[in-house]
């Protein structure tokens, strides 16, 4: 990697409402991946008394996110630059990680099946995979369609964001009750509490995927720079490489001099991105899960029902459907499909991303073509072999589940590994006066113990259960 190149900090001209996004895109993410599915999943088993846990992991990845946001706006560079700066071998390390968790479609057909119970119910026409090569033609559409992709991501999921606030706010004044809201109260105080039936493996993945958890807290360097933000406006925006040519992304990003001027910039930004990820992902993120919470909590844990893989939003609509009537197994119905279709869209993108940037940014001879190029390629080829997988998948009988607690999973041992280069690039390389604070840099080593201690006790059970 060479030397920064030294620049000043661009301007904020406009109002934070006026360049919100990136967080918001993360809690499009996150609302999917453990909100939905895992935390749901586990209330209905064992109930809200390891409730605490969802709480303690957004709680943490605010920390992450943060200093992300702080390496993007002072430098320009995603993390996986960063992160490279120490050591080349970090790219193919993520890389590989990257594809780990994320080369076996869970969240598309997931999303397919929550299409299919909406439209003819879970019995109804097609297959698993008709309805997962559905949904990866409307991704296609957004993310292929318009110019810019990310704009493209960000209204989209603004969009079912606000489909899906709205429909939890109204399931929970329809089921809401006094004594459901005290055990999930009960529930976020027990701190510590692990209940004998579950495994620290399944605990850990749902500590990492209550907020957007493994290596998709990463993809906010991106967003940030499509938005803008900070130095970020400094690296020109991904093109729709089928709609236009755009401009070369360098190989390296910015610094800027310490001076009353930049400083000052910097504060300004160093704003934005507190507000964002305070507004966005911690408060709504809490706000959300908790909602999917209560809703398993009310009316899928009293009357044991622990739903099978694939049909934990169809057996929630039956049971909302008797309670408060048709209209409400509809609207959870759509709720459903509108947050994990918002998962699977940024995880297609953000992935995509991902492997591109790595790509382009480690092999010299990957720049002679444009970043976008690799961006279709890979979305491309993900999107077939997706299909292709669901296809094999559904053929032998494998659940959608487990791959989506299998990308939790990799995704804690991703962070255990992150976290702590995260906080190690801002203090190396960043000007002393921008550099975390004694606060900041308590919550990220905390954070990068708790990730770290979750990894070899995992590690430590996967070896026991097999001896």
């Amino acid at each position: 990697m060479g030397d920064f190149e030294i620049k000043d900090l661009p301007k904020r001209t406009q109002s934070f409402w006026k360049i919100a996004g990136p967080g918001a895109v993360l809690v499009g993410l996150s609302i999917g991946a453990g909100e939905i599915i895992i935390w749901p999943s586990i209330v209905a088993e064992y109930g809200a008394s390891m409730v605490w846990a969802a709480m303690i992991g957004i709680f943490l990845q605010l920390w992450v996110n943060l200093e992300i946001g702080r390496w993007t706006i002072a430098t320009g560079e995603t993390a996986f630059t960063g992160f490279s700066r120490i050591w080349l071998g970090f790219g193919p390390l993520f890389l590989f990680l990257a594809i780990l968790a994320n080369l076996a479609p869970g969240w598309a057909r997931a999303s397919g099946l929550a299409l299919k119970a909406l439209i003819v119910g879970p019995t109804g026409y097609g297959s698993d995979t008709f309805w997962t090569v559905i949904t990866f033609l409307i991704a296609s559409i957004i993310l292929f369609g318009p110019n810019a992709i990310y704009k493209s991501v960000e209204r989209s999921v603004e969009a079912l964001i606000l489909i899906v606030t709205i429909g939890l706010i109204s399931m929970t004044f329809a089921i809401g009750s006094s004594d459901v809201w005290y055990n999930l109260g009960k529930g976020m105080v027990n701190i510590g509490y692990r209940d004998p039936g579950i495994s620290v493996k399944v605990l850990f993945s749902a500590l990492v995927f209550a907020g957007a958890g493994g290596i998709y807290n990463l993809f906010y360097s991106f967003y940030l720079r499509d938005k803008n933000i900070g130095m970020g406006a400094r690296i020109p925006k991904m093109i729709n490489p089928l709609r236009g040519k755009g401009e070369a992304i360098p190989s390296k990003g910015f610094l800027f001099k310490e001076n009353s001027k930049n400083l000052r910039r910097f504060a300004e930004w160093w704003n934005y991105i507190k507000k964002d990820q305070i507004i966005f992902f911690w408060a709504l993120n809490s706000f959300t899960i908790t909602l999917f919470i209560f809703g398993a909590l009310a009316v899928l844990h009293p009357r044991g029902i622990i739903p099978a893989p694939g049909t934990l939003i169809w057996d929630e609509a039956l049971v909302l459907g008797e309670v408060w009537g048709n209209p409400g197994k509809i609207i959870f119905l759509i709720v459903g499909f509108a947050t994990l279709f918002g998962t699977q869209l940024v995880i297609l993108d953000g992935v995509s991303r991902t492997l591109a940037d790595i790509i382009f940014m480690n092999v010299k001879k990957a720049r002679c073509r444009e970043v976008g190029w690799w961006y279709m390629i890979f979305c491309g080829s993900w999107m077939v072999v997706g299909c292709l997988l669901t296809f094999i998948m559904e053929k032998i009988g494998v659940s959608d589940l487990g791959f989506i607690f299998n990308a939790a999973y990799v995704g804690g041992f991703t962070m255990a590994i992150y976290v702590p280069l995260i906080l190690y690039i801002n203090l190396k390389y960043l000007p002393k006066s921008i550099k975390p604070g004694f606060t900041a840099t308590t919550m990220m080593i905390i954070a990068s113990l708790v990730y770290i201690g979750f990894a070899i006790s995992s590690f430590i059970w996967e070896i026991t259960t097999r001896i």
